[in-house]
């Protein structure tokens, strides 16, 4: 089982939003997220997650399957997802979250900090020169050392490098920092409690 968030990068489809949340239960989690208790009876799959999302009766509707796995609460967003708009109310009460979107419609990938009601930091994989929240440049010595950025907030990349192993060099970085981890496996196979977010 592969654990750590890197392997995001390596997927040609990455379609999952992730939000990782320390500070509370999986449960929770969901709940904070929009989840509505009960709305899914039994744990389900990732495949299962996405027939569920394919047969909402509206296209509002979306899905999350929470778990947890090295200190942190995590949950998997299925659909439009708006993790993003909820990283605020989510982080309330001292819960630090963190969240990595795919937006496939709208590249890059994006990466969000909130922590006890605060966005703290945020920035696209990929355009990380570009950073926002209360403290942008919280991760910059992070970046700098990862050979992502120069001290100054330039990009590092080389011309012989590709940008996904950039951008892997970028998740591997958040992942370090964090503590992250959620194994493959466990994304795509394990059942999983669940909530229909509406």
């Amino acid at each position: 089982m592969r654990g750590g968030i890197q392997w995001l990068v390596e997927q040609d489809d990455w379609q999952h939003s992730v939000v990782f949340a320390r500070g509370v239960t999986p449960e929770e989690l969901g709940l904070r997220m929009g989840g509505v208790r009960g709305s899914v009876v039994s744990p389900i799959t990732d495949a299962e997650a996405w027939d569920m999302v394919l047969d909402l009766s509206t296209a509002d509707d979306d899905v999350v399957r929470v778990g947890a796995h090295g200190g942190w609460s995590f949950a998997v967003e299925y659909g439009l997802g708006d993790g993003a708009q909820r990283l605020v109310d989510i982080s309330r009460n001292g819960v630090e979250v963190v969240h990595l979107h795919p937006s496939v419609d709208h590249p890059p990938a994006l990466f969000s900090y909130a922590r006890d009601g605060v966005d703290v930091c945020g920035f696209g994989i990929g355009e990380e020169c570009w950073r926002w929240g209360v403290q942008p440049d919280l991760l910059l010595p992070e970046l700098v050392a990862a050979g992502v950025l120069h001290s100054d907030g330039e990009y590092a990349l080389t011309e012989d490098e590709s940008y996904q192993d950039r951008d892997r060099r970028t998740l591997a970085m958040i992942e370090t920092r964090f503590g992250l981890s959620l194994p493959r496996d466990v994304r795509e196979s394990e059942r999983l409690l669940a909530f229909v977010i509406a």
